[in-house]
């Protein structure tokens, strides 16, 4: 359930009166409210309401003091252009959800994705989802991934055998950040 400082960007009121003879169909009333304007930042938010750049603003723990979130757990997701240009969107939604799924599956037991995931934080995960050009950029990444030992699922469409994207372990932002600095987020 939603906290009582966000509300969608409309809420709708759909109410049916009884016909009148003049007009046989039932008459809708419809009552739209608009909510506070995207991209205020509120710490009740979760991450994906906070607008871009605000893993760097500093949050307060439980004693009130300040602390920096550069070191916060986070996800990557890199998708292909050339796919998100080519095949629907939900498609390629559906590839990075498989690989981000798959990378966090196949590491269950590691302790930063259990901290990940717990029940404090489910809420609040950080994923940033990035996107390359085309396969062998992905397949460039994923070996550079590799090398550097940053754990990942290269997700590989089956029949077809298409590489379609990545998705690292959840990991300390400061440990693989490096690594997609020049990639661009996915719009």
């Amino acid at each position: 359930m939603a906290s009582p400082l966000f509300t969608p960007p409309f809420r709708f009121s759909l109410s049916l009166t009884s016909s009148n003879a003049r007009f046989p169909f039932p008459r809708a009333r419809i009552r739209a409210y608009l909510s506070p304007p995207r991209g205020v930042w509120c710490r009740h938010l979760n991450s994906m309401s906070q607008p871009v750049g605000s893993e760097s603003l500093p949050s307060e723990d439980e004693g009130g003091a300040k602390m920096e979130n550069s070191d916060v757990i986070v996800q990557y997701v890199v998708l292909r252009r050339d796919l998100i240009d080519m095949w629907p969107l939900g498609s390629v939604v559906t590839q990075g959800c498989h690989a981000s799924v798959c990378a966090i599956w196949s590491h269950k037991d590691d302790p930063q994705t259990i901290e990940y995931c717990s029940s404090q934080n489910i809420d609040s995960m950080h994923k940033v989802t990035l996107e390359v050009k085309g396969e062998p950029q992905i397949l460039n990444l994923s070996e550079k991934l590799t090398a550097g030992g940053i754990t990942h699922k290269l997700w590989i469409e089956q029949p077809e055998n298409i590489p379609t994207c990545l998705a690292t372990k959840p990991c300390p932002k400061s440990a693989v950040s490096s690594f997609f600095k020049k990639l661009k987020l996915c719009k």
